[in-house]
């Protein structure tokens, strides 16, 4: 895109008309996720809920045409956009070539969920809403933690970040999310705010790492939710009780006794790998995981019969101890969930 002219692309009329054009020549293409903010007032409303100091190094995500870019700039020391469209790198190079800004200026072609970032204190994000999941825990992960992320989201996803217990929204997504960030909700912003506009409302919501970070191992906790959330609104020891449910923690109850007993020949005769994504939604927990199948599994014969009751009394026992038994996950604190785990835990029971 030398000169700053975008080559016209081929295709048959009524394919062109999916595209809005760009005063500069370039097509946003709806079914990538290109949506750009054309509000002034909006973008200034982003950058001062930021929170940008002149020293911040800033990663923006989707920086598109450099409309947010332009003022983050101005805020902070350095930007660093990563852009996964070579049409918007080319513009922004453009745009941006000969100014005082162009020294502070880092683009990084490529998939931000493939790329390893660097080092930066702000992120400020407007993405494709179809990667909003996996961005989000891939920002959790990073070392060394920011200090905040201030990234746009579809409205109905930014709504289950921030939800309470009890409120409908609230789900795994939702408890996993706190876990590791606090969440708060700043602005929603109107379709018609962006170029061409989506056909929902989004939120702009701001993630903060919890420092020092809640230590859990992060595999048996995804366990743990799965189950829980299986049927969010139903008690707890409904959950419990079902014998898939059941079934599956005794097998794991047994490998974990014979890793730890150092009984090789225990080991052969069950299965080391749990697998407990049977239970709940695998779309980046983005859904409820309430209308999962009602199906239970089949015992096969009475000795297991036996053996699964002895266990279920147990099971049941660490949710009458921490008086669990008739609460419902929809209504369950972070702090409830990690106490119940810690329960569990005590017991020999596990969930990875």
């Amino acid at each position: 895109m030398a000169g700053g002219k975008a080559k016209k692309e081929k295709g048959k009329p009524h394919q062109q008309q999916k595209h809005m054009p760009y005063q500069g020549g370039i097509s946003f293409h709806k079914s990538k996720g290109q949506h750009i903010l054309k509000n002034p007032l909006l973008v200034d409303s982003i950058v001062e809920k930021a929170g940008v100091k002149s020293t911040d190094v800033i990663l923006e995500i989707g920086p598109g045409t450099g409309n947010l870019t332009k003022k983050l700039l101005e805020a902070g020391k350095k930007v660093i956009a990563v852009e996964i469209d070579p049409r918007m790198v080319l513009e922004l190079q453009r745009r941006f070539q000969g100014t005082p800004h162009s020294n502070r200026l880092t683009v990084i072609q490529g998939d931000v969920l493939k790329t390893e970032l660097p080092y930066f204190d702000i992120c400020v994000a407007n993405i494709p809403y179809q990667i909003s999941s996996p961005l989000t825990f891939k920002l959790l992960k990073h070392e060394p933690a920011f200090r905040a992320a201030i990234i746009m989201f579809q409205r109905e996803f930014a709504m289950r970040l921030v939800a309470q217990p009890g409120d409908k929204l609230y789900c795994r997504l939702t408890v996993n999310t706190q876990l590791h960030a606090r969440v708060f909700h700043l602005l929603k912003v109107g379709r018609n705010n962006f170029r061409p506009p989506p056909k929902v409302d989004s939120s702009v919501v701001r993630i903060e790492p919890r420092k020092p970070r809640i230590e859990v191992k992060q595999k048996e906790w995804d366990g743990f939710l799965r189950i829980c959330f299986n049927r969010k609104n139903k008690t707890l020891g409904s959950i419990f009780r079902q014998k898939s449910v059941i079934s599956l923690l005794e097998k794991n109850y047994r490998t974990v006794r014979a890793l730890e007993l150092g009984q090789e020949d225990s080991l052969k005769e069950v299965d080391a790998k749990m697998d407990f994504s049977s239970f709940g939604d695998d779309r980046g927990m983005e859904m409820d995981d309430d209308g999962a199948d009602d199906d239970e599994m089949e015992v096969e014969d009475g000795e297991a019969e036996e053996v699964q009751s002895e266990f279920k009394d147990k099971v049941l026992g660490v949710l009458k101890e921490g008086d669990f038994e008739e609460k419902r996950s929809s209504k369950l604190t972070l702090q409830e969930f990690l106490y119940l785990l810690s329960l569990f835990n005590k017991t020999g029971i596990h969930f990875y």
